[in-house]
């Protein structure tokens, strides 16, 4: 698969999602998501590989919980 037709599919699932759309069709084929989080891991797996493709790294969300006593 190209970049060019990655940088394709991933504009067709954003525009879907921004349009509350859970079915995409691109060259003549539709996907359809059973889920907003199925369509946003696709999303996401689209991202990574772009962004392997170009040589720059993905944006990563880190979440750290501390916790305390109070003491």
């Amino acid at each position: 698969m190209t970049l060019a037709e990655m940088q394709a599919q991933l504009d067709a699932l954003l525009a879907a999602r921004f349009r509350g759309i859970r079915s995409v069709s691109y060259e003549g084929k539709t996907v359809t998501y059973g889920s907003d989080a199925e369509m946003a891991h696709a999303i996401a797996d689209l991202e990574a590989r772009i962004a392997t493709e170009t040589g720059t790294t993905a944006n990563r969300r880190v979440t750290r919980v501390t916790a305390s006593k109070g003491l």
